[in-house]
Formats: structure tokens, sequence, C-alpha cells
């Protein structure tokens, strides 16, 4: 089969397309027939650790496809999914609802565990409250988006690009900032009558973080799960972290057992799969490249152009 291999080299990641053996599974695993699979940025960028100078490993994070022997269709983590096949963990295998494309369905599994683990797990968004996601336009920003208004949340964005913006209102932004720097308090307070947001996703990184503090809520909630600025360290009030009583937390899987992802898969079953079912909430793409279009799409991906999800569709 064909498979693509990401290595790490001294000016970032590149790919290199392979032919390799068919995996096999074992009891606890799926072949799946890979017909799409999705970007995932944090895959791609050497500095987060995912991939060590000089490291190979197999590319892709996440995908759509047919269970071999059984014809199933699901969607879920598979390390390796750009591929013609792979293998998935049976506990992290989702059922494909009728109503979504394989584009579609590759563009969910990673992005909305993510989203599910910050926003209601350890986020505990309520419907009512309000949410500020920093860098709004990037794939987790924008599920954020779309899964905090499913759940009857208010949202507040950042982004430095005005069309952007404009495109997420068609999809319920209901504050768009746009910047691309730490002054964003004053406008999410004014939004919020002064109160504060209850939970930031905080997308881009160290240079906002200390702006994000700024704009908390009483009791509020701060997720860092990206570094969109690439600036890994910033100050913490320590005032406001303890007369407002907030709650800082990391969203990342780098370090979770298999019981702790299996508890968000199957939260992400029960709580998101419906909306997705029902067509409340949908992932949005903004470009489907081919199997042999990859490192086109990882190039474009890295221009920053996109809103949304690109998917690799796989023949």
């Amino acid at each position: 089969m064909k498979a693509y291999v990401l290595r790490s080299e001294p000016n970032g990641t590149t790919l290199e397309l392979r032919e390799k053996p068919t995996p096999q599974p074992s009891p606890t695993q799926l072949l799946v027939k890979i017909r799409a699979a999705s970007m995932n940025r944090g895959e791609l960028i050497r500095g987060q650790g995912l991939v060590k100078p000089g490291a190979e490993k197999a590319a892709g994070m996440d995908c759509a496809g047919e269970v071999v022997g059984s014809g199933e269709k699901v969607m879920g983590r598979l390390p390796g999914a750009f591929a013609e096949f792979g293998v998935m963990d049976k506990q992290d295998a989702i059922p494909v609802p009728p109503n979504l494309s394989w584009e579609e369905a590759a563009a969910i599994p990673i992005t909305f565990n993510v989203v599910y683990d910050m926003l209601v797990q350890q986020g505990n968004l309520k419907s009512g409250e309000w949410l500020l996601v920093t860098g709004v336009t990037a794939g987790v920003g924008v599920a954020a988006l779309q899964a905090a208004k499913a759940l009857g949340a208010k949202v507040i964005g950042t982004s430095g690009s005005s069309a952007k913006l404009d495109e997420l209102k068609k999809i319920g932004l209901d504050v768009a900032l746009q910047t691309r720097k730490a002054d964003f308090a004053d406008a999410v307070m004014k939004a919020t009558d002064g109160k504060g947001v209850n939970l930031v996703v905080n997308n881009v990184g160290g240079t906002v973080f200390a702006e994000c503090i700024k704009c908390m809520a009483y009791e509020g909630r701060l997720a860092t799960v990206g570094y969109l600025d690439h600036t890994l360290k910033a100050e913490i009030d320590l005032a406001a972290l303890h007369e407002k009583r907030l709650k800082l937390y990391g969203v990342s899987n780098k370090l979770r057992t298999a019981e702790q992802r299996k508890a968000t898969v199957d939260g992400m079953k029960r709580d998101f799969m419906p909306f997705f079912a029902s067509g409340k909430l949908k992932p949005l793409i903004h470009k489907v490249f081919s199997f042999d279009e990859l490192p086109k799409a990882k190039d474009y991906m890295e221009s920053d152009a996109a809103v949304g999800k690109i998917v690799i569709r796989i023949p």
C-alpha cells in the first residue's frame, strides 16, 4: 500500500510517500480502508515535540473509512492516517452518520475530541455563557465556535483577518475582533457588560495569555490548546487567579492514557454525535486535496489561508 512518512528536518517537517506492507490488526483493532483523512496543524509543527529532530513517523492522525470485512463506516483517531489502509483501536472507532460525506467525517475526530475535552469535560461550558476563542479561524478555533453555539453559548473570536471573521459570522460568531495583538480585553469586557467571559480557548499562545486573563469572569476557565505564535512562556497575574478563583488548564493527548482518551471519545459519542446526526453541527471544510497532493496541502495549511479544516481524499 502507499503511505506517507513525516520526517523532521532542521527547518521543519517534510512528507515522503513510500510503499509499505498493509498493517495487520490486533484483536483490539480494526483494519480500515481509509477514504479521507484530515490535516492537524499540531502534528506538523516540530517545535511542539510530536516529531523530534532527525526522527520520522507515520503521517496522519485521524480519518474516516470502511472496516475491512464488515464494510462498517467509521471515523476516529488512527496514527498513520495518510495511507491507503490503517489500523484503528476499536475504542476510538465512531460510527459515521449517514448524512456525512467521507470528507466531513474525516474532519471530525481529533478536532472535535479536543473541543469536547476543553469545552465540556474540563471547561464545563453551559448554555448562555460567554466563550472567547483567540485565533478563532484556525481548525480547532472554528470547531470550538461551532460546538459552543450548538451548546447554546455566546462566542467572541479574534483573528487578524476581517475576511475570515466575516465567514465565521455566517456560522454564528457573535462578536468578531480583528487583531493579531494582545489588545482585545477592553472590547471583550464591553461585549460582556463588564463581566468578562466564562471560558477562554487560547489557540494563539504565550503572547496573548496575560490578555486572556484580563478577559475572564469570576470563576472563569482558560484552556491552552495551541501555539500559533510559537511562544511557550507567559506571565500569570496571580492576584487575578486568586481573587477571581480562576481555573487554568491544558488540552493535549500527548501524555493521556488509553482509558482517558476513551472517556473523551465516549463523551463525544454521547453528547456531540447527536448534533452531527441531526445536522445541527457540521464540520467546516475549507479545501479538499487529493492523496498525491498531500505535500501541497501541507504548504497550503502553513500559509494560514484556511478557515476551517483541510482534508485529504484517498482513492
